[in-house]
């Protein structure tokens, strides 16, 4: 019985070593095309992964806008207390105290800049992570594909729908990573030189200081 098996079980290697790529490409539902594209912006998007990555920036960015607005409330009534008071104030000492209300303006502006730009390069890593954590399902999908040229679709000027992978990229990479929260940091040194674009980081107000 034992040897039966161990038979069946090799006649059926046989018979996969004999199909040709495309038929094990179509077998696995892919394209057989040395060219396949992806659409990077989907496949960070609409993966688990990204969709955590979203909602977390989400949640910050959310916390830093708010932030911001209680910052441009405050500095607005610190101006308009400084131009009440400016009546019984020589020029001297108006002047001091503007200066010292637009540099610390200036300050508040440089470090809620700051915070923008940490978050922006905070979903920078996360995409750097996450495409090295993905780069193995995306090469086994273009083994199985029998491709040598996997292309972002931002650089392809014309393509046939049959050659995209998106789709089947996601649904991999999803049960490769789950939403990621397990990718240590360091996966990111195999990420692919690719061009992923950054999310917008919430903008900053702040009033400026009126002048005379």
């Amino acid at each position: 019985m034992e040897h039966a098996l161990r038979g069946m079980i090799l006649a059926i290697l046989a018979v996969m070593l004999c199909m040709s790529p495309a038929a094990r490409a179509q077998d696995l539902g892919l394209p057989d095309s040395p060219v396949l594209v992806v659409d990077l912006n989907r496949l960070f998007n609409e993966t688990l992964f990204g969709e955590r990555v979203a909602s977390e920036l989400e949640a910050e960015s959310a916390e830093l806008a708010a932030e911001n607005r209680r910052i441009e409330s405050e500095l607005t009534d610190e101006e308009k207390d400084l131009t009440e008071r400016r009546a019984d104030m020589s020029p001297s000492d108006f002047r001091d105290a503007a200066d010292e209300f637009d540099a610390k303006v200036q300050r508040i502006r440089s470090e809620q800049e700051g915070k923008a730009r940490a978050l922006a390069e905070e979903n920078e890593n996360a995409q750097r992570r996450f495409l090295g954590a993905a780069r193995p399902v995306l090469e086994r999908l273009m083994r199985e594909s029998g491709a040598s040229v996997l292309l972002d679709t931002r650089g392809v000027l014309l393509s046939s729908d049959v050659v995209d992978v998106t789709d089947a990229a996601v649904e991999r990479i999803d049960d490769a990573i789950g939403d990621g929260s397990e990718v240590p940091a360091d996966v990111e040194e195999d990420a692919p030189d690719l061009p992923v674009e950054p999310q917008e980081s919430p903008p900053l107000v702040i009033p400026p200081q009126e002048q005379d």
